[in-house]
C-alpha cells in the first residue's frame, strides 16, 4: 500500500474525514493542506529531501479567501506538481458531476482516480486508493455508465457549435446566418437541421431543448 499520501481539501470537515479513511487504511505518512499553493510547496519539499509522496488526493474546485494563491483549482494543481514530479499518482475527490468534466480529468489531465463526495464516499475512496496502488484507474461503476454515455456519440467542434447557439437562445432557423458570418460550414439550413437529428438520434433524446439539457449535465457546453 501507498506510504506517504498528501490531502489537499480546502473544507477543513472534509479535509478531516480523508485523514481518518487513510488512518483506517494505515497509511503511515500523510500530509494535508488546505491551499493549492501549499501542496505544490511540500511536494517540492519533500523531493529536495529525496521522500517523494506517493500519491495526491486533491478537490477539484477551491474557494477564494484572504489568502491569495497562484494555483487556483485541482486541474492546475496537477499539472504544476507534474512539471517536478510527473510519475506522482493523483485521485480527485470533487462534489463535480458532470461527465464532461470527469472524463476530461482523466483524457487531459492524466488522473488515477475519481471519487464523486457523496454517500459512501469514504468506502469509494478505499476502492479507489486500492486500485490506483496496483495501477488501475478507478471510477465508480455509476460514473462510468454516465461517461460512457458520453462518450457513445463523438462531438466534433462543428456540433458543438450548433448546440452552443441552442443553448444561447438563438433559433434554429437563425443558425445559418451565424455560421455564414464566422465562415463555418456547412451553413445552410437543411445541413443543420440534419446534423442536430442525427445527434438527438445517436442521444436519443427527442427535442433541441433536451439536447441541450443533456449537453450541460455532461459538461459538453
Amino acid at each position: 500500500m501507498f506510504k506517504k499520501i498528501l490531502i489537499a481539501e480546502d473544507h477543513e470537515s472534509i479535509n478531516f474525514s480523508v485523514q481518518k479513511t487513510l488512518e483506517e487504511l494505515n497509511i503511515p505518512n500523510v500530509d494535508y493542506v488546505y491551499y493549492c499553493d501549499d501542496a505544490l510547496a511540500k511536494v517540492k519539499k519533500a523531493i529536495r529531501e529525496n521522500e517523494p509522496y506517493d500519491l495526491l488526493i486533491t478537490d477539484l474546485y477551491y474557494e477564494e479567501d484572504h489568502h491569495p494563491q497562484n494555483i487556483k483549482d485541482g486541474k492546475e494543481l496537477i499539472q504544476e506538481i507534474r512539471k517536478d514530479q510527473p510519475s506522482l499518482k493523483a485521485i480527485v475527490f470533487s462534489a463535480e458531476h458532470k461527465s464532461g468534466i470527469i472524463d476530461s480529468l482523466f483524457t487531459e489531465y492524466k488522473i488515477n482516480g475519481y471519487v464523486r463526495k457523496a454517500r459512501n464516499d469514504s468506502k469509494e475512496l478505499k476502492k479507489a486508493i486500492a486500485s490506483v496502488y496496483v495501477n488501475e484507474n478507478y471510477l465508480s461503476l455509476d460514473l462510468k455508465q454516465e461517461v460512457k454515455k458520453l462518450n457513445s456519440y463523438e462531438f466534433s467542434p462543428y456540433d458543438i457549435t450548433l448546440v452552443s447557439l441552442l443553448s444561447q437562445g438563438v433559433l434554429q432557423k437563425n443558425i445559418p446566418v451565424y455560421l455564414q458570418n464566422n465562415n463555418i460550414k456547412p451553413n445552410s439550413l437543411s445541413s443543420i437541421e440534419k446534423k442536430l437529428n442525427t445527434i438527438k438520434e445517436e442521444l436519443q433524446v427527442s427535442s433541441n431543448e433536451q439536447l441541450v439539457a443533456f449537453c450541460k449535465d455532461l459538461g459538453i457546453i
